[in-house]
């Protein structure tokens, strides 16, 4: 049962970082449109939000992990 509850929690979090992810960079692509000369900013803050976002199905796999193999 710990296993089916770690596998959900791990699906949970990849498909939250997924829409997370597809927001943010297409907020980012927008913003490049409307504001070309910003680009390399808009860029390098749109990479740092989407490592940070990356990092919650990591924790989440992790956390799992630490549950079922306890």
């Amino acid at each position: 049962m710990n296993g089916l509850a770690a596998a959900i929690a791990i699906g949970l979090a990849a498909f939250g970082a997924a829409i997370g992810n597809g927001l943010v960079i297409s907020k980012a692509l927008e913003s490049m449109a409307r504001q070309p000369e910003m680009e390399s900013k808009i860029r390098s803050t749109m990479l740092l939000g989407v490592g940070l976002i990356e990092a919650i199905p990591i924790m989440a796999a992790v956390i799992a992990f630490i549950l079922v193999f306890q």
